[in-house]
């Protein structure tokens, strides 16, 4: 109950007084250690009803909290909202008033219901605290589920009611066909099914001959049904509005933003378009928040590097970076590292491009390239707002490499992302960027390498024999082979016959000592720091793809391709 919202429903609780305050952290640890939600957590302890959880929280919302619910709603009030607008927001009609609707909500934090329905009903919306069950089985009997597929959507659409342009036959302009309800529920049905898939982007590719969809789901792009190559322009048109694009605009890439609601739950996309040959591409990164997990006891760590991460988290001063390709969740780590010091006595402001989730009690900045707002700015600006930590989106050239080392070494503890191919990479880098070799030797603590590879599905994994040419690319001798198991999955209904399901970290994290300080300073290559690194006990990346390969948690081929 309540997953997405672990610290209102502390503060909720804190605010009640009804917990001892040691009572309330010791639920609140044991909701950062196993991922079960904190309301889930204080009810299983017996130490408070649920009807009381409840109250507490209509009081916290400042809202009424329906303690007696009816078995089901009336027709006259389940007839005030559409199916599609019940399911979405996941409300149900209690009461209805001239100019009023109160709707029971599944997720009463959602603050994106009151504005969202108050314009699209023409009515102010008030909010009623219910039991989420209650609201659940509600919805269900008076509006059923969404059981509408692509295909359907697809079968509705008309291709004979646009031409290649993206015009309504009739003559009228694009922007009419952007209205198009086939176009909107098409639209709408391809982001949710992408969202429930947990994709991480979400792909419209317009060719010469066809209009290509695709989903990035596990780090895999998988096809969706594609729709008629002319409406393109339509269905183009359709996410700019949502993104509040200039849809005038076709010759430069945009960038902006999609909020909306899904089964209740609020979720981002990051919208980005750019020109081509055949139409705009648009790929939409997906910020689900309640998909990804910010805490480093659920990221597949080992232990002792989550003790390490802890311990660089409470350092009073110093740098740490995190390194690796884009999408291989070093933002995810950087949050996770944050939300373990997130306290009220400590200052925490970030840099970022963009702003991808936003954590309660934390200052965030979001790179603003039209007004100059880069992030070497921002972090010499930060520096007078006397924070305690900072996190840089990324270090990008020598100005914003400078200001990170200075902020270091003026008592900031530092944490930023770099593009390199290993951890100890980051050091040449910086060196090459023009970084003093002393300063970077004098500030930098540690830097974590990581990679995201796709973790056989366990419905279906089994034992496997690899091509010869495969086990010789890793490089194992005789012995080694001899032991290993290797595994893969046959494919099944619960991975959709992809035979990988989810995804596991691999990780390199390079600690400098006293030792590693002399060679930097020294500007020795990356592979002598490499060198030096594992013969103090650092495992490469490829040593922690063959532990988890071994363990039968992913298979040859990610490891040769991520290692």
């Amino acid at each position: 109950m309540f997953e997405d919202h672990n610290a209102s429903v502390f503060d909720a609780l804190s605010q009640s007084g009804f917990l001892e305050p040691e009572a309330l952290e010791g639920f609140y640890r044991i909701n950062r250690q196993t991922g079960q939600s904190l309301a889930a957590v204080v009810l299983q302890s017996g130490a408070i009803g649920r009807g009381q959880l409840l109250e507490i929280i209509a009081r916290y919302l400042q809202c009424e909290y329906l303690a007696d619910p009816p078995d089901s709603i009336p027709d006259e009030l389940s007839g005030l909202l559409t199916p599609e607008i019940a399911l979405r927001y996941a409300v149900a009609p209690l009461r209805a008033e001239e100019q009023t609707i109160e709707l029971a909500a599944r997720d009463p934090f959602n603050s994106r219901i009151v504005g969202d329905l108050t314009f699209s009903l023409n009515k102010d919306i008030r909010i009623v605290v219910c039991d989420p069950e209650v609201v659940e089985k509600w919805i269900r009997k008076s509006y059923g589920e969404e059981n509408s597929s692509v295909d359907q959507a697809l079968a509705d659409l008309d291709p004979q009611s646009f031409d290649g342009s993206g015009e309504i036959a009739d003559g009228k302009t694009g922007q009419v066909g952007v209205g198009d309800t086939p176009v909107i529920r098409f639209v709408d049905l391809v982001l949710t099914q992408a969202i429930r898939t947990q994709a991480s982007d979400i792909h419209f590719e317009p060719f010469e001959d066809q209009f290509r969809i695709r989903c990035r789901v596990d780090g895999a792009l998988r096809d969706m049904p594609p729709p008629p190559q002319n409406l393109v322009q339509p269905i183009t048109a359709r996410l700019k509005v949502m993104a509040n694009l200039n849809l005038a605009e076709k010759r430069v890439p945009q960038d902006g933003r999609i909020r909306m609601t899904l089964a209740g739950r609020p979720v981002d996309l990051r919208v980005s378009t750019l020109p081509t040959r055949y139409g705009e591409s648009v790929v939409l990164r997906v910020l689900d928040r309640s998909a990804v997990s910010l805490d480093l006891e659920r990221l597949s760590m080992p232990g002792e590097l989550i003790l390490n991460l802890r311990r660089i988290a409470r350092l009073p001063n110093g740098l740490f970076i995190v390194t690796g390709p884009t999408g291989c969740g070093k933002t995810t780590t950087l949050y996770s590292v944050l939300r373990e010091i997130n306290r009220p006595e400590i200052k925490i402001l970030t840099i970022e491009d963009p702003v991808e989730y936003e954590i309660d009690g934390i200052m965030q900045v979001a790179v603003n390239p039209q007004i100059d707002l880069s992030f070497s700015r921002a972090l010499r600006s930060f520096l007078r707002h006397d924070p305690d930590k900072i996190l840089v989106g990324e270090i990008r050239d020598l100005e914003t490499a400078r200001i990170a080392v200075q902020a270091s070494l003026t008592g900031h503890l530092v944490l930023t992302t770099l593009h390199t191919n290993n951890a100890p990479g980051a050091v040449t880098r910086l060196i090459d960027m023009g970084l003093e070799p002393y300063l970077l030797a004098a500030t930098l603590d540690s830097v974590l390498a990581q990679r995201l590879l796709r973790r056989i599905c366990e419905e279906c994994r089994q034992l496997r024999q690899p091509q010869p040419e495969l086990i010789e690319q890793l490089g194992l001798d005789g012995g080694q082979v001899e032991k290993a198991k290797f595994y893969s999955g046959k494919g099944c209904a619960n991975c959709q016959e992809e035979g990988c399901r989810g995804r596991i970290g691999l990780f390199e994290m390079f600690t400098v000592s006293a030792s590693m300080r002399k060679l930097i300073v020294e500007s020795v290559p990356a592979h002598t720091l490499a060198r030096k690194a594992r013969e103090e006990g650092m495992q490469t990346l490829r040593e922690d793809g063959l532990r988890a390969m071994h363990e039968g948690l992913t298979t040859i081929e990610e490891v040769l391709k991520y290692t």
